[in-house]
């Protein structure tokens, strides 16, 4: 008997069964609808014409060595995995083009940030500087946050970037020059500064290195230092000359303040006692020749903005938006405001460290011997990295 005269037909809805049955349930052979199938069939044309005018068909390179190499523009791509297409398109193409139009948006604003060489007038150019700024953030995103964060706010041994504390000063060219040349970063240029390993290489016995510890931590007290404290005079012998006899630091060696609150390395009296102990020596990298002078002046202008820029350009005319203006309207320029307060003592909060791109002396937490090109003589005392 053939399988026609044995089929299964359900008597509710007369349509025949498949022939499975679950817990008393039957399927029924009902045919799939009809506007289904014609959107399965277009599909599969569709597919049919991408494999032809896109790369789609895989090839045998490189395993039978069939593929090359071409050089388009700046991009050099390797012709492998698929067939041309039709239409001739490749993602590298489609990123040189989109690189392009990019270079074209920023050429407007490019040429005259190139051309205006004051950063003065930069900062009174609220269009410039917002082109400026947001070059500025996304080069610190890219080369600085790995050790300052994100935010500039910094951790132990990399300095927030936020406050007004500057081991080397907060001026824009203050900024400029650590950006260019680094700290302790081999650079024949580089800010150099060396605080001695007072108990490592036995400069100071056990007892003297706690009792300026304990002169160390009244300097920044909210009653201050008391000179008659045994540390006072081991301070005055060993630490003043960099430090300054009131703790509050000297930019010409990058010595921190040691009079206020912030600390680099950590403020308790074991963090204290350990950088007297080994000192630290920090290094921050040196940027010229690896960005371009369009890129150290834009994160130079970007990090003087965070919070701390001293001197000219501290103030700007107004508050502009981040994102680059698609058109420059005309606006009148005020005089920017320039402070004549003194500037604010340095202090170890602010050392850059070996991803960064910042002003301050940045300290990574490594080794407290002094890194190969540092200066014997430019000794930081006390906390050299507060």
């Amino acid at each position: 008997m053939s399988d026609q005269h044995n089929k299964e037909i359900d008597q509710i809805t007369g349509v025949e069964t498949t022939g499975h049955e679950w817990d008393g349930l039957k399927e029924l052979n009902n045919p799939a609808p009809r506007w289904w199938v014609w959107v399965w069939v277009a599909t599969v044309v569709w597919s049919v014409g991408y494999w032809v005018v896109y790369p789609a068909w895989p090839t045998a390179w490189p395993f039978f060595g069939s593929g090359s190499m071409e050089q388009t523009g700046s991009v050099t791509r390797t012709t492998t995995g698929a067939t041309k297409g039709t239409f001739g398109w490749t993602q590298y193409e489609e990123l040189e083009a989109s690189q392009a139009e990019i270079t074209a948006r920023q050429a407007q604003y490019l040429d005259k940030f190139q051309a205006t060489t004051s950063y003065d007038q930069i900062s009174k150019d609220p269009e410039l500087y917002a082109f400026a700024q947001a070059g500025g953030k996304a080069l610190f995103k890219n080369n600085c946050a790995v050790c300052h964060g994100s935010g500039a706010e910094g951790s132990k041994g990399f300095p927030n970037l936020n406050d007004d504390d500057w081991l080397w000063g907060g001026t824009l060219a203050d900024i400029e020059q650590t950006l260019r040349y680094g700290v302790r970063s081999g650079h024949d240029e580089a800010r150099q500064s060396v605080m001695p390993s007072f108990g490592k290489d036995e400069l100071l016995e056990k007892e003297e290195i706690e009792q300026v510890v304990d002169y160390v931590l009244a300097l920044s007290s909210d009653t201050g230092a008391d000179s008659n404290l045994p540390g006072a005079e081991i301070f005055a012998n060993n630490c003043a000359s960099c430090h300054g006899e009131n703790g509050a630091g000297g930019r010409d060696f990058g010595a921190p303040n040691l009079t206020d609150a912030i600390w680099l390395y950590g403020g308790e009296r074991a963090d204290i006692s350990n950088t007297v102990y080994f000192a630290h020596a920090g290094v921050m990298p040196f940027w010229e020749g690896k960005l371009d002078e369009d890129s150290i002046r834009q994160l130079t202008l970007y990090v003087h903005s965070l919070g701390g820029g001293e001197g000219e350009g501290a103030a700007v005319p107004e508050k502009v938006s981040m994102e680059v203006p698609a058109e420059v309207p005309a606006q009148a320029e005020e005089e920017p405001v320039v402070t004549d307060e003194e500037p604010v003592a340095e202090e170890s909060s602010s050392e850059v460290s070996s991803e960064a791109a910042t002003e301050l002396d940045v300290d990574v937490p490594a080794e407290p011997s002094v890194e190969e090109g540092s200066n014997p003589e430019a000794v930081s005392d006390e906390s050299a990295d507060k």
